[in-house]
C-alpha cells in the first residue's frame, strides 16, 4: 500500500483509510470476531490509518476499535472526533475535554494521533441536528484554544476538522494555520473540492478546497468517496450499515444520487474499472493532492476490494475526461 506524508505533519499515512463509522457499520454493529479480522487484515496489508468518532454508535466504534487494536499502535495512526452539541455551546472547552477523555477511555489509549472537530460550519447539521452551529470565528476563538490544550497535555498530536458546511468558513479554517488536517468531501457526484464546477451543478461548491489544503500544508482525508453508498449503483443497504443515509455535499437525495451514479456505468462496461465502487475509489485517488481516501466498511470483503482498487492506481486521463463529460450532463438535468 502506497504511503503519503500527511500535510505538514510527520505522519505517513496509507492511501486508504479504514473508516469506522456507522454508514459502513462494521465497527458499530458487527460481530467482534469480524471486526478483529478486518482490522488485522488491514494492518497486515499496509493500511495504517483508522478513523473513528465518539458519535459512531454512541461510542461503540471507539470501544470496538480499541479492543481490535489491543493497545498495539506501533506504526498505526488513530483519529477520533468530537461534535459539540447545541446545549454545550456555553462550555465548549469543557465539552471538548470531556469528549476526548471519554474517547481515550473507550479506545484504551493515552492519546490519539489526530483529534477532529465534527460539527458542520455555518448551518444546521442535517445528519446530526443536535450539534451546535459554529462558524469560523467561534472555532478559531473558542474551539482551537480548547483543542490546543489537549495537544499540550499530550492527548492528541495533531488537530483537524470535518470540512462540512459554508465554504467561506471552511477555507478560513484551512487558511488559518490552526489545523493540521481536514476531512474533505470529494466523489464522482461532488467534485467541487477538486475542481471548478459549472454554474447550476447540483452539489455544494467547496471552491477547490483541496488546492487550499495543499497550499497550507493541511493533510486531506477524502470522505464520502462512495457518496454514502450511492456509488455502489444500488439503493440496497448492507444490514450493518445505516439504513438511511443523508447525502453530504450533494444537493439531491440518496435515490437521485444512486441514479446519477449509474450514469458512470459505461466506464465499467468498457473495462476501465471492474465495478462502480472501484471506479469511485480510483477517481478519488486520481486527485494528485489528496493524502488519503476513507472508505466506510461493512465487512472484510469491502476492505479488500477497496484496497485492490487503490492498488490499481489513478484512472487514465481519457477516463477522467469521460467522467467530466458525464458530470456536465448533471447540470442540464438539474
Amino acid at each position: 500500500m502506497e504511503m503519503r506524508r500527511f500535510g505538514r505533519t510527520d505522519l505517513e499515512v496509507s492511501r486508504l483509510t479504514f473508516g469506522c463509522g456507522a454508514v459502513g457499520g462494521l465497527m458499530v454493529k458487527g460481530e467482534a470476531a469480524d471486526q478483529d479480522r478486518a482490522v488485522a487484515w488491514a494492518r497486515d496489508n499496509g493500511i495504517n490509518f483508522f478513523d473513528t468518532a465518539a458519535s459512531y454508535g454512541n461510542g461503540a466504534s471507539e470501544t470496538n476499535l480499541g479492543r481490535a487494536l489491543a493497545g498495539n499502535i506501533d506504526g498505526i495512526v488513530v483519529s477520533s472526533k468530537a461534535g459539540i452539541a447545541a446545549d454545550e455551546m456555553d462550555d465548549i472547552a469543557g465539552a471538548v475535554a470531556r469528549s476526548i477523555d471519554a474517547s481515550l477511555a473507550r479506545l484504551k489509549l493515552d492519546h490519539v494521533d489526530l483529534f477532529q472537530l465534527h460539527n458542520t460550519l455555518g448551518q444546521r447539521d442535517k445528519v446530526a441536528p443536535e450539534r451546535g452551529i459554529l462558524d469560523a470565528d467561534i472555532v478559531l476563538g473558542e474551539v482551537v484554544p480548547a483543542f490546543e490544550k489537549l495537544r499540550d497535555a499530550g492527548k492528541t498530536r495533531y488537530l483537524g476538522f470535518t470540512a462540512k458546511g459554508d465554504a467561506d468558513d471552511l477555507h478560513a479554517l484551512v487558511d488559518s494555520g490552526a489545523f493540521d488536517s481536514a476531512q474533505i468531501f470529494y466523489n464522482l457526484l461532488v467534485p467541487s473540492a477538486g475542481e471548478t464546477i459549472p454554474e447550476g451543478y447540483p452539489c455544494d461548491d467547496f471552491c477547490d478546497l483541496l488546492a487550499a489544503a495543499e497550499r497550507n500544508g493541511v493533510g486531506s482525508i477524502g470522505v464520502r468517496v462512495l457518496a454514502g453508498g450511492a456509488l455502489s449503483g444500488s439503493e440496497e443497504r448492507h444490514p450493518l450499515g445505516s439504513p438511511n443515509v443523508a447525502p453530504i455535499g450533494s444537493d439531491t437525495d440518496y435515490t437521485t444520487d444512486v441514479q446519477r451514479g449509474l450514469a458512470f456505468q459505461s466506464l465499467v462496461d468498457d473495462g476501465i474499472a471492474e465495478s462502480l465502487p472501484e471506479l469511485a475509489v480510483r477517481y478519488a485517488i486520481s486527485h494528485p493532492t489528496l493524502s488519503t481516501v476513507e472508505i466506510g466498511i461493512a465487512n472484510l470483503d469491502q476492505v479488500q476490494h477497496a484496497a485492490a482498487a487503490v492498488e490499481k492506481g489513478p484512472l487514465p486521463s481519457d477516463a477522467l475526461a469521460r467522467i467530466r463529460d458525464i458530470q456536465s450532463s448533471f447540470v442540464a438535468a438539474n
